[in-house]
């Protein structure tokens, strides 16, 4: 069962219905966490792991290991963080035959090597390989301290329990936006249109980027977006940044819940927001999925996602 709800302008081809059920048996058999209430500290998706027995944790590794396509890595230092950045880099097929060719670069926060990059890159690699989706680059960022990174300032104090710092999404943002991103333009052939996807506190990090530099991406995927974060402030202000959205900026965005993850109907908030609010030039659209899981949410939807959004060049 799914219930989609599509914003405006957003044509009814332009999103898959279809999605791909390609969770593995055994990580369907992980119980998912309960709902949190509003500021509630604990990560669902963290949750969920720690009930994954070892031995299922290691045949995981050992499935999804010899799928992974072939990638590189850099160390980018940041005078923004203090620090220097893991950056995971997947090449499409034909990357380095072509030398004139230039590609469309898909950025992911949760980047790692065990965090969510094996997954999309492979995802991608499959979908071209496939002809279901373009060539592109994905470029995964490791984390060093999540929770800070995708979280901005909250006034609630169980929010501050969550890890030792949190509210540093504003400087997380421009390590990206001056640092990464020109360095990558430098490194690799893009042709300048930009993604990124993430889930949980990354797809919180995601909707809070769309509102505070929507020029920074063209396309915006947020999967299973932590908004009860800061007592949903975010979803409070959604109707003013709207409103105040740059006269004729043509975006995409997509975001998704999950059956155990909506607290105080953030998502429906959200949803009424961009309904009174988004601009014509702003497409939108909202996947509500009771039938999926905080865990399962991102491996099950972002096959179909990614090639809906980003069909081959011929389409």
């Amino acid at each position: 069962m799914r219930e989609v709800v599509t914003g405006r302008r957003v044509r009814a081809a332009a999103i898959h219905l279809a999605v791909l059920a390609l969770v593995p048996a055994f990580a369907l058999a992980a119980q998912a966490p309960p709902s949190q209430p509003a500021g509630a500290p604990t990560d669902p998706a963290a949750a969920a792991t720690a009930l994954v027995p070892a031995w299922v944790a290691e045949a995981t590794r050992e499935a999804t290991s010899p799928r992974m396509p072939a990638h590189r890595s850099f160390r980018l230092h940041s005078a923004r963080l203090g620090e220097d950045r893991h950056i995971n880099v997947y090449l499409p097929p034909g990357y380095a035959s072509d030398a004139r060719r230039r590609y469309p670069v898909l950025y992911m926060p949760d980047g790692g090597m065990r965090e969510d990059f094996p997954h999309v890159a492979t995802d991608v690699d499959r979908l071209i390989r496939a002809g279901q989706m373009r060539p592109m680059i994905v470029v995964g960022i490791e984390n060093t301290q999540r929770r800070r990174d995708m979280t901005a300032p909250t006034s609630v104090a169980s929010d501050r329990t969550i890890a030792p710092r949190v509210g540093g999404a504003a400087a997380f943002r421009a390590f990206i936006a001056e640092e990464l991103m020109p360095d990558v333009r430098k490194r690799y052939r893009s042709n300048g249109h930009t993604a990124i996807i993430g889930e949980s506190l990354a797809g919180l990090f995601v909707i809070e980027t769309l509102f505070a530099q929507p020029r920074l991406f063209d396309t915006w995927i947020a999967l299973s977006p932590s908004l009860w974060w800061n007592d949903q402030a975010l979803v409070h202000g959604a109707e003013a940044r709207l409103r105040a959205w740059p006269r004729g900026l043509q975006r995409r965005f997509v975001f998704a819940s999950a059956g155990d993850d909506d607290v105080g109907d953030a998502v429906g908030r959200l949803q009424a927001a961009l309904r009174a609010a988004a601009p014509k030039a702003l497409e939108w659209t909202c996947l509500r999925r009771p039938d999926l899981r905080h865990a399962t949410i991102y491996r099950a939807l972002s096959p179909s996602l990614l090639g809906a959004l980003f069909p081959p060049d011929s389409q």
